[in-house]
């Protein structure tokens, strides 16, 4: 699953994105947070909201590609 995520501007940025990914249920693998492409792909079978929500909870917008 893709997501594209707005408003990251450096590395702490990343890796709190890819925390708050990793806690969602269903996610096996966060592949992926790429500062560059505005871009974050995770593995496994989550919700879609629930990875929308969690990135919008640690300060950024989310939206599935």
């Amino acid at each position: 699953m893709k997501l594209s995520i707005e408003g990251m501007t450096c590395g702490h940025c990343v890796k709190s994105v890819t925390a708050a990914l990793a806690k969602v249920p269903g996610v096996e693998k966060v592949i992926e947070v790429s500062l560059e492409r505005k871009q974050a792909e995770v593995s496994g079978n989550p919700q879609p909201a629930q990875l929308i929500h969690a990135v919008q909870d640690a300060g950024f917008e989310a939206r599935m590609l």
